[in-house]
């Protein structure tokens, strides 16, 4: 973690108090003197502000079900922030760990832990998250079976020089299908079906890993510490 996000995180001070404080020589990493804010520690380091031991507040780990129609943002832009629904303190403090588009739904995590989403948005990890598609033609089961294999192999996308990760196909209704991926590339799922002649008109992520979506359109609830320490061991 940056010097100046661990004092934010373990005071009260302003962002400009922050960086006043770094420059002015009040902070030790380890009894040495500091003054670049973007000197990366660590959590066990000794961080001294004139004097006093530094102790970061604990990370937070929630999930929301993300509505239609917002931005995975932490501002308004040309949707609003989904973090408009979001009464906390220090929301701001929060990132999105992979985001959806603003016209799809689903499961959002949020945390304020970089390590831990790192984790999580890692292709090498595997991590899979798993989405309900709506699709504009329905498939029959000779297709559904030719595009199952397809994107189990990995397929190119339009603008990518890379097969896309293994990916898992299963068939709910002739329109209706649920897609494990294990990446989050740009706007991926819609590409993936465009590639095989198809079109996406709902999209919907259901579940991150082992933590499935089980909060009503626009809630939000805090992980619990097993769903937490899930991601951690993947």
């Amino acid at each position: 973690m940056r010097l100046d996000k661990f004092i934010a995180k373990s005071t009260e001070l302003s962002k400009h108090d922050v960086l006043h404080s770094i420059h002015q020589g009040e902070v030790s990493v380890n009894g040495v003197v500091v003054t670049k804010e973007a000197q990366q520690v660590h959590e066990n380091n000794q961080i001294l502000l004139k004097g006093v031991r530094l102790q970061p507040r604990p990370f937070r780990y929630l999930l929301m079900h993300k509505p239609a129609g917002t931005i995975c943002s932490n501002i308004d832009e040309a949707y609003p922030s989904l973090f408009n629904g979001l009464e906390i303190e220090k929301r701001s403090e929060l990132h999105i760990v992979g985001r959806l588009d603003a016209d799809t739904t689903g499961l959002v995590l949020m945390t304020d832990d970089g390590r831990w989403s790192f984790n999580i948005t890692r292709p090498t990890n595997a991590c899979c998250k798993v989405y309900r598609v709506t699709l504009s033609q329905a498939l029959s089961d000779e297709r559904a079976k030719e595009i199952s294999a397809q994107f189990a192999q990995g397929i190119q996308l339009q603008g990518e020089r890379q097969l896309t990760l293994p990916a898992t196909l299963q068939v709910i209704a002739p329109k209706d299908v649920l897609l494990t991926l294990t990446e989050g590339k740009f706007h991926q799922v819609k590409r993936m079906f465009a590639a095989v002649g198809n079109r996406v008109i709902a999209l919907h992520r259901e579940q991150i890993g082992t933590v499935r979506l089980d909060v009503e359109l626009g809630q939000w609830r805090y992980l619990t510490p097993h769903e937490v320490q899930s991601f951690v061991s993947a």
